[in-house]
């Protein structure tokens, strides 16, 4: 249903893009007809002697049916492309919407290499779609229909068999074509998306799979996924390949039976042999254009397989949801876990009866081994995922009570894995405040100690930084991530690991700068690294999923009864 409203939105573009293919195969049949007429006049006028043959009105009409034939061709792809390209991105920014709440449950359920196969392959398996089946599909039925009206006056007793041909070519066939193209599509989209998750899974581990010894059995279950898209992807050639010998098998009959027919009327003088011969060209001319209908046809199987796995992973249910009647969230107020418990699944208790406060404006560190739970804090906070019993309350309100796009403007995570992306300093900025000036990014810059590194960069604020900040250290990337972070303007920081990855000189150096650059804001900071005296306000100690006594913390563990 969301394909369809997605559709509709974009139908605008996509009519037009149909109208001129249609424009496009009319002008195309109709310039095959008349240069065979002409043709074929001009050299009935020679062998007769005739004096004079107006070759200027069919010349003419020749070059102005090539011209628009290429300008209409020309913006058709051009419509085209660009609806598709609008509609992937409108499904895309809808599908990563859907997934945010489902992000605790997808990570438990789905292989990391699979979930990248969805939000990638698989929505780009859907651009063949309008491109080369439905819209071509529905031109050619309006271009054929023109076609038949045509020959109605000037061969009426071929009408029958030329329109049960093309009817056959162009619309049943396709629907045989698709029901047989499901299964390889099924098989080609497993097969790619298993492979894809087996090479993402191999990349990511191959340091454990050298020290394991199990490098070559990795790579043998690649090769298997491998052979078997090779396999479904050649299943899938067959079925196109038959669709094309099928396609010329009916132009072949077509044609026959509107030789027949109109050598017949020719015999009679009931119909000129120009006309004859620029009506079986412009039977040619839309015959030929069938073929790849036909060939991309089977590809559907695919799209409709890689549409069937987007919506399974869409339609899972939602681990929380928003409340029928949210309540407003305070702006400021005390953030207090009360005796907050959670499991993944039972009898997989992350935490147990945990109690604590964090004042307005106050910085806390949560430590603790890994598996601790700590992370875990950070997710129910943004409410990723609800807790178990008891409750977590902002300003005394539970946040199980009030929007989800009310609490993440409140509370603003910077996670372990904050990607650098793409782009440039701007862009990454901009995620964190689209609408900021450079001014507001240059102040966020400052607070991090980024700004001279930035400025010392050939262009600046516009300076390229590559693929996951390639350009920059881990410290510099670490920097910039938390400056988009704090861009955001909540009054509440979560920080899940900020410093991992950076070397101990680096990660010191962060610290320092960190209670400057978030002051004012509630801070909660989840890390394993040492913290430099004054980073934080008091510290933390979790282990097993409870508050522990920790030794060295900077201040008095403060429970909430």
């Amino acid at each position: 249903m969301m394909f369809a409203r997605l559709f509709l939105a974009r139908s605008g573009r996509f009519a037009l893009a149909l109208l001129l293919a249609t424009v496009t195969l009319l002008a195309g049949i109709a310039l095959f007809a008349i240069s065979g007429w002409f043709l074929t006049g001009a050299a009935l006028a020679g062998a007769a002697g005739a004096m004079s043959f107006n070759l200027f009105a069919p010349s003419a009409a020749v070059r102005g049916l090539s011209m628009l034939r290429i300008a209409a061709r020309y913006a058709e792809r051009v419509t085209g492309h660009d609806a598709t390209i609008r509609l992937l991105a409108d499904l895309r920014v809808w599908l990563f919407r859907r997934l945010v709440p489902l992000a605790p449950l997808a990570r438990r359920s789905f292989r990391g290499g699979d979930l990248v196969a969805r939000l990638t392959a698989d929505v780009d398996a859907l651009d063949t779609v309008f491109l080369l089946a439905i819209g071509p599909s529905l031109a050619l039925l309006l271009a054929g229909g023109s076609l038949v009206a045509i020959l109605h006056f000037l061969l009426p007793d071929a009408v029958p068999a030329v329109a049960a041909v093309a009817l056959l070519l162009a619309a049943v066939l396709p629907l045989v074509l698709l029901r047989l193209a499901r299964r390889p599509g099924e098989a080609a989209t497993a097969a790619s998306a298993a492979l894809r998750t087996g090479v993402i899974d191999a990349v990511e581990g191959h340091a454990d799979l050298r020290g394991l010894g199990v490098i070559d059995g990795a790579r043998r279950a690649v090769m298997r996924e491998a052979d078997a898209l090779a396999a479904a992807r050649l299943r899938q050639a067959a079925l196109s390949a038959s669709g094309a010998v099928i396609a010329q098998i009916g132009a072949g009959l077509a044609l026959l039976a509107l030789l027949w027919v109109g050598l017949g009327a020719l015999e009679a003088g009931t119909l000129t042999g120009p006309l004859l011969v620029g009506a079986a060209l412009a039977l040619l001319g839309l015959f030929e254009m069938i073929g790849p209908v036909l060939r991309g046809i089977p590809r559907l199987g695919q799209a409709a397989a890689a549409a069937r796995r987007i919506r399974a992973l869409v339609g899972t249910a939602l681990p929380v949801a928003d409340p029928a009647e949210p309540v407003p969230l305070p702006e400021g107020g005390t953030i207090a876990f009360d005796s907050v418990s959670y499991a993944y699944e039972p009898g997989r208790t992350v935490l147990s009866d945990l109690s604590f406060t964090l004042e307005p404006g106050e910085r806390v560190a949560l430590v603790g081994p890994s598996g601790g739970g700590k992370s875990t804090v950070l997710s129910l906070l943004l409410r990723l995922d609800d807790v178990g019993s008891g409750a977590i309350r902002i300003g005394g309100v539970d946040i199980r009570e009030v929007a989800q796009a009310d609490l993440h403007r409140h509370v603003a995570l910077m996670a372990q894995d904050a990607p650098v992306f793409l782009g440039t300093v701007r862009d990454n900025l901009a995620i964190g405040a689209p609408s900021a000036d450079d001014a507001v990014f240059w102040a966020a810059l400052e607070s991090v100690r980024l700004a001279d590194v930035v400025r010392a960069m050939p262009g600046g604020l516009d300076a390229w930084i590559g693929e996951a900040g390639q350009t920059l250290s881990t410290g510099q990337a670490r920097r910039l991530a938390l400056a988009r972070t704090l861009l955001r303007r909540a009054p509440v920081l979560a920080l899940d690991e900020p410093t991992s990855g950076l070397d101990p000189q680096t990660e010191a150096a962060f610290f320092r700068d960190l209670a400057a650059a978030t002051a004012g804001r509630t801070v909660l900071l989840v890390t394993h690294a040492g913290l430099p005296a004054g980073t934080v306000d008091r510290t933390l100690h979790i282990a097993g999923g409870r508050l522990v006594a920790g030794g060295g913390a900077p201040a008095p563990i403060r429970l909430r009864r």
